[in-house]
């Protein structure tokens, strides 16, 4: 059945590519902050821990509702580790240690990647493609990556 929303299928189209690079994105930072919360150590353990654990809970929600939006879209949503790792911004790094200070860090910039990501396509979803809705639905989703990197950030003062 076709979707009409009020948007051409053109744009449609061009917004659920650029929601598919974001879904890679939060996959990647949702699999990156999983393995933090496994592999953490140090005498902060226990806090950590159960930091990371509520990140990867609200990337898991976050992902959830971006390959919502891809499907009210009226397109399909990636879901092959194939095509996270094609889509994706973000890249894997390897630390010399487990501790919490290395996975804040990396986990701040992959945040701060994906908040640049965002903001830059606010814009083109409402003017260039007509996509109001995307365009605030994503703004919402902004305002989350800089709360989770400010929570982030401030482990590291």
């Amino acid at each position: 059945m076709s979707t009409i929303i009020g948007i051409s299928e053109e744009n449609r189209k061009a917004v659920a590519f650029e929601l598919s690079k974001l879904l890679a994105d939060e996959f990647t930072l949702y699999a990156k902050t999983r393995n933090a919360h496994w592999n953490v150590e140090g005498n902060d353990f226990h806090a950590m821990h159960l930091f990371f654990e509520s990140q990867y809970e609200q990337l898991d929600d976050i992902m959830d509702g971006v390959a919502e939006r891809i499907r009210t879209l009226g397109h399909y949503a990636p879901a092959t580790l194939k095509s996270f790792l094609q889509l994706t911004h973000l890249t894997e790094k390897t630390h010399d240690k487990n501790d919490s200070p290395s996975f804040i860090k990396e986990l701040l910039e992959d945040h701060q990647s994906i908040i640049e990501f965002i903001r830059g396509n606010i814009e083109p979803f409402a003017s260039k493609y007509h996509d109001y809705g995307t365009s605030d639905y994503i703004t919402g989703l902004m305002e989350d990556h800089e709360k989770m990197a400010w929570m982030l950030r401030a482990h590291l003062s």
